[in-house]
């Protein structure tokens, strides 16, 4: 008797949600419609930027940043940044080009210039402003704020990139060069057996890297201080 009467019940109860639901509905029919088409325009106008303004500006910034890209591989950092007169440097594309996807990765060529001419503070303040989960372009970027940090005489703030950086993405390239910047730098801090362990790992995880082929000297001299 008891489930022949719940059933009932449970159809009374839903006919009321729903009648409840058309009333809302009715009673709010202007509001909802300004909610959807205010939805609707927001969609629209993204859609629009994104097509109309957005990709143009980002194949512009690409077109004016090849020059400044080859500047840089020739280690031509003043050119790279400033331009030739003819083409954008780095500089010119973060300003011009702000929004884009090359103003950002602008801002890491830029930090990386710096880095090179020795204006080590301008180099952490544009890597920062760098925003990337790229597996190579994001530990570099970190692990290069550590060489900053380290010729502008602040080893722990290196020391704690170049953790972030071979800890961030593991691969064969990035995770050994840093995990051998680390150990080094905690060497030079008399911290042995927090470098012996990195160069340990290195050798372990990492035989066939550059640095993997030449850290059995880095063992064999910190274990000879520890008198191991």
């Amino acid at each position: 008797m008891a489930k022949k009467k719940t059933q009932p019940d449970n159809l009374q109860e839903l006919e009321s949600a729903l009648t409840r639901t058309e009333q809302f509905i009715e009673d709010n029919q202007r509001l909802i419609s300004y909610v959807v088409g205010g939805i609707i325009l927001v969609v629209v106008a993204f859609l629009g930027f994104n097509k109309f303004y957005l990709q143009p500006k980002e194949k512009d910034a690409q077109s004016q940043m090849f020059m400044a890209e080859m500047y840089f591989e020739k280690d031509s950092f003043n050119l790279a940044l400033n331009g030739d007169g003819n083409y954008f440097g780095f500089l010119d594309i973060i300003d011009s080009y702000g929004i884009t996807k090359s103003a950002n990765l602008a801002n890491y060529y830029t930090g990386i210039c710096y880095l090179r001419l020795g204006q080590f503070e301008d180099a952490i303040d544009y890597l920062n402003d760098f925003k990337s989960e790229d597996l190579l372009l994001a530990p570099v970027s970190e692990g290069a704020k550590g060489d900053a940090y380290l010729e502008l005489g602040d080893p722990d703030k290196a020391l704690n990139h170049y953790k972030k950086a071979y800890t961030m993405n593991d691969n064969e390239f990035t995770t050994p060069i840093y995990m051998q910047k680390a150990a080094s730098l905690l060497e030079s801090q008399d911290e042995l057996e927090k470098a012996l362990e990195l160069y340990k790992k290195i050798k372990a995880d990492y035989p066939n890297s550059a640095e993997g082929r030449v850290v059995d000297k880095f063992i064999a001299r910190v274990e000879l201080n520890l008198g191991n």
